[in-house]
């Protein structure tokens, strides 16, 4: 199996579905010529042609409609938003025809829509949010937020095969960081389905996105001591493979849920909620979220740091829940 970067994955399976199915085609900012804003589509248009690779507008509104539109004729576009932060003038498109079209005439709405999310890389609030859970609370669509490259590619071609829309959130940061062996051609990952990246009997740290691999250094640093943390990737927020988290919370009795997103109103209240309603008379210890700030992500650096979630708070975590 070849090494790829986060990145070469998700460029990979887009690659790999467009030869296999005609139907499939790709849509947005500077995509095209110019080969994507971190050079996700870099070469398409000349392999693919115009007609497949869209270059838009800037409007992601029209993005979306015309994907929309394009998927209930039979065709399975991808949308890309240059930045997932302004996914948000799209967020009618989504939310209120997208994500109800199969309820309301019957039919799926084939769409993906991907693009980089995440901070830590100086890209001030306007590039660095983390807005999945807008998108968790809206009923129709599909949500996935993977963290290893071998999980971008299974994870996407599953995403574009689906009949829903289906919301595709790529940190950034990830993008050219995180490197593993990925397989090559056919590699199809279910969506809803959770992953034990790191077995553990004394603790759990339920993540997704950035926040695993601040996991799993944080379940390393424990390691040295003696003490074994597990740590799960969530991997789909929507559907949300609620078993698999239970099974490892049953198995540990104290809990973890770590993401990028703010706190207030971000998904791990969500997994907090059904854990305490599924998993009480299990747990020695309260549950813990570790997220960034509910603040508008600084561009300083310091400051970004400072805002955002890391390895350090999910052990400071960890010590708490240890010593209840």
């Amino acid at each position: 199996m070849p090494i790829m970067t986060y990145l070469e994955a998700i460029s990979d399976a887009l690659r790999y579905e467009m030869r296999r199915d005609e139907r499939v085609f790709l849509i947005g900012e500077d995509i095209g010529v110019y080969g994507g804003a971190f050079k996700v589509t870099k070469g398409f248009i000349e392999e693919f042609g115009p007609d497949r690779v869209l270059d838009a507008p800037i409007s992601e509104a029209a993005i979306i409609g015309a994907a929309i539109g394009a998927a209930l004729n039979g065709l399975r576009p991808v949308a890309e938003m240059q930045f997932m932060d302004f996914i948000t003038n799209g967020f009618n498109q989504i939310v209120n025809v997208a994500g109800t079209t199969a309820y309301r005439w019957g039919i799926g709405v084939p769409i993906v829509i991907r693009g980089p999310s995440g901070g830590g890389v100086g890209a001030n609030p306007f590039h660095s949010r983390n807005p999945e859970n807008w998108f968790v609370h809206a009923t129709g669509l599909k949500v996935v937020c993977p963290a290893f490259p071998s999980d971008a590619k299974g994870l996407l071609l599953a995403a574009i095969r689906d009949d829903n829309p289906v919301l595709f959130f790529e940190h950034k940061g990830l993008y050219r960081k995180i490197k593993e062996d990925v397989p090559e051609g056919e590699y199809v990952v279910p969506l809803g389905r959770a992953r034990i990246v790191r077995s553990g009997n004394d603790a759990t740290v339920v993540g997704y996105g950035s926040a695993v691999h601040m996991a799993l250094e944080a379940a390393e640093q424990f390691a040295a001591r003696g003490v074994s943390v597990e740590v799960l990737d969530i991997r789909t927020l929507v559907p949300f493979d609620e078993e698999t988290v239970f099974t490892s919370v049953r198995k540990t009795g104290r809990v973890i849920i770590a993401h990028e997103a703010v706190l207030t109103g971000g998904f791990g209240g969500e997994v907090a909620a059904r854990i305490a309603q599924n998993c009480f008379e299990w747990l020695d210890a309260p549950i813990i979220r570790v997220t960034a700030f509910d603040s508008p992500t600084p561009f300083a650096p310091t400051l970004e740091q400072a805002a955002l979630p890391n390895a350090q708070s999910i052990a400071s975590a960890l010590e708490s829940i240890l010593k209840y």
